[in-house]
């Protein structure tokens, strides 16, 4: 006869020791939130590639990166910036807390990674070459390893040494956030006594921008660049398209606590609910962002009054600002005033898979610094924005914050909420 053993789980605690970012803003964390409470916009005209034929000739793309001061020439050329990018910040990551060989149990160390598409230049440049060259067909032996979604997890597991679970998370815009999200599920689990996790997009490309242009979900002011992406501004008209990597690394607290590391900050809540509505549109009143944010709440055993800061998602598109305004007012009713909000995308532009582990990034700094970084561009709120909404325009605020929850929101309905506490 079989018998139901109920077994008593005791959840682990599980902190912040470790930041790493390649970013529109800095290709460090100190240079990014540097840029990032300055105000600073991250927009320009795309390098990329020659863009004169594009309805929108502008994105946020990382700078003064040359993966040749990080990578040997042969290695640099094998990986897609995507690959670069998400490699770049990790090794900031594991450094920043001081993970080095023989510090950790690497069969107890993982990584969880995110992307939203992988190596999308990879993809257009080999599909233009067989295009160009039809016949027999003529493929780099990297093409595959370059471009497929798990990869960031798997280089970072090789180049660390990180041999226990390792996976990818894919989930649009919201990935990198379900990347954090289930680095503290596995913790607090007991399965893991460390994780790398976040994200990284590079999709500055021609299909990246074509495709989302031809979607008419892009800013098309290719007059000024620096003011585009308008969060919650009435003459708002798109995304800002930007690219990078956002990585941290999770411990449990007795683990972090056993060698010394360096703490910024407790992670207490993840949610994740999904709109089940439309491919691309979110929900008018946004259901699903509501619903994930109360189950985020709930996990961390807060009240709403008690989260001074929340990063929002804000792309800067009509229906999307609308929805998750609607959905913050809805959880936080009467402490809505008391609440200061911010949309990072303003500055960054929206860097897709990597945006949900940089804007946790900006949380973290915000609850161990005491600043919240600006909303920039924004001069005419849309008035669907409630009078006591704080949205932190154009200037940084200095204010205790105790707790900060992170929004995250993705193409498909899916949406995750991470909050970060003061340890």
């Amino acid at each position: 006869m079989s018998q139901n053993i109920q077994k008593s789980v005791l959840l682990q605690r599980v902190v912040v020791t470790g930041l790493g970012a390649v970013t529109p803003l800095g290709n460090s964390v100190k240079e990014f939130w540097h840029n990032a409470v300055a105000g600073m916009s991250g927009a320009g005209p795309i390098t990329r590639f020659d863009a004169a034929n594009f309805k929108t000739r502008f994105a946020c793309e990382v700078k003064n990166f040359d993966p040749r001061n990080y990578f040997d020439a042969k290695e640099a050329r094998k990986w897609d910036p995507c690959l670069h990018y998400a490699l770049v910040a990790a090794d900031e990551a594991m450094a920043d807390a001081k993970l080095f060989p023989g510090a950790f149990d690497s069969d107890r160390a993982g990584v969880i990674w995110a992307s939203g598409v992988g190596g999308l230049s990879t993809i257009d440049e080999q599909m233009c070459e067989y295009a160009n060259h039809r016949g027999t067909p003529r493929f780099n032996p990297f093409f595959i390893t370059r471009f497929i979604v798990n990869m960031g997890a798997g280089l970072i597991a090789i180049r660390h040494q990180l041999r226990g679970l390792s996976f990818a998370t894919v989930s649009a815009c919201a990935s990198s956030a379900h990347a954090i999200g289930e680095a503290l599920t596995h913790l607090r689990l007991g399965k893991a006594d460390l994780i790398v996790c976040g994200g990284a997009e590079a999709g500055v490309t021609e299909s990246g921008v074509g495709g989302f242009g031809a979607m008419r979900a892009l800013s098309e002011r290719n007059d000024d660049p620096a003011t585009a992406s308008r969060p919650f501004d009435v003459n708002r008209d798109g995304f800002v398209i930007g690219e990078g990597a956002g990585a941290l690394v999770l411990e449990t607290l007795e683990h972090a606590l056993r060698r010394g590391a360096p703490i910024y900050a407790e992670v207490t809540g993840y949610g994740m609910a999904t709109d089940a509505y439309h491919i691309t549109s979110p929900h008018p009143e946004g259901d699903g962002a509501y619903r994930a944010m109360k189950s985020a709440l709930d996990d961390a055993g807060l009240q709403p009054s008690d989260i001074d800061y929340l990063n929002a998602h804000a792309t800067s598109t009509g229906q999307g600002d609308v929805s998750e305004i609607k959905a913050i007012e809805r959880v936080f009713g009467d402490d809505l005033a008391k609440l200061s909000i911010s949309a990072t995308k303003s500055m960054t532009g929206h860097m897709l898979g990597g945006a949900g582990a940089a804007e946790a990034i900006v949380c973290v700094k915000a609850v161990t610094d005491g600043v919240v970084a600006p909303t920039i561009n924004t001069k005419e709120l849309d008035p669907a924005v409630p009078a006591a909404a704080d949205l932190t325009l154009g200037e940084a605020r200095h204010r205790p914050v105790r707790a900060a929850m992170s929004n995250a929101f993705g193409f498909g309905g899916h949406t995750a909420i991470l909050i970060f506490q003061k340890y």
